[in-house]
């Protein structure tokens, strides 16, 4: 239950940090954050807490890490369900707390509210296509860097600082075809808070992402000394 509980505010504080970069302080441009800012945002949030607590539970916060864990022989199959179940809340409830503050603001209203989106819903305009490769690209980097970190023979101590580096990349290179998903978790959250769009949208942000998770553990097994 730990695990999941540490899974649970991991991701919380994921969407919470992640999202409220984007839905409170990107909205004013005189803040001058940016994709920039957005980006780091998602990176730092999973730095803090992987240092936080990826002692307990190995600090996945995203349903495509863990199914690429399993795949990769990290995790027991058996655990996936309930660490999915645990992101799963464990963001939405932090895009409740942040609907709650964005709507104390006069004039709110919750547009896009920080989801992912293709075609005329993407911050860029690309087509499906596009976004599914870029996804599922993505996704596999982000499994082969979070492998190879925590793998036994890597410098240890190090492995939140790569990975929430490498997520800060993924964000500035895939913010404007996607807005940046990787993470079906963080996507759904975003969605339930969104206008309808979202949630037609939503498949492909769960689809594309697990496939890049587990195409990512297939790629460190193949390099990896194991």
């Amino acid at each position: 239950m730990k695990k999941y509980l540490a899974e649970f505010f991991g991701t919380f504080w994921l969407v919470f940090g992640g999202c409220g970069s984007a839905v409170l302080a990107a909205a004013f441009p005189e803040l001058g954050i940016g994709f920039a800012g957005v980006a780091l945002a998602f990176g730092l949030t999973v730095l803090t807490m992987a240092y936080a607590v990826g002692h307990v539970s190995g600090a996945h916060f995203n349903p495509a890490v863990s199914f690429g864990m399993a795949a990769a022989g990290r995790m027991p199959w058996g655990n996936l369900p309930g660490y999915v179940i645990a992101q799963v809340v464990g963001g939405i409830a932090g895009a409740a707390v942040l609907y709650l503050i964005a709507s104390g603001k006069v004039g709110f209203e919750a547009g896009g509210f920080a989801s992912n989106g293709f075609g005329e819903h993407s911050p860029g305009g690309y087509a499906l296509s596009s976004v599914v490769a870029c996804e599922v690209v993505m996704t596999a980097m982000f499994l082969v860097v979070i492998l190879g970190t925590t793998h036994k023979n890597a410098p240890a101590g190090f492995a939140p600082l790569a990975i929430g580096l490498c997520l800060t990349l993924i964000h500035l290179v895939s913010i404007p075809v996607s807005n940046t998903s990787v993470n079906p978790a963080r996507s759904t959250a975003a969605a339930l808070f969104a206008e309808p769009w979202a949630m037609q949208q939503l498949w492909i942000f769960w689809i594309a992402p697990i496939a890049g998770g587990v195409l990512g553990a297939i790629i460190h097994r193949m390099i990896s000394e194991d």
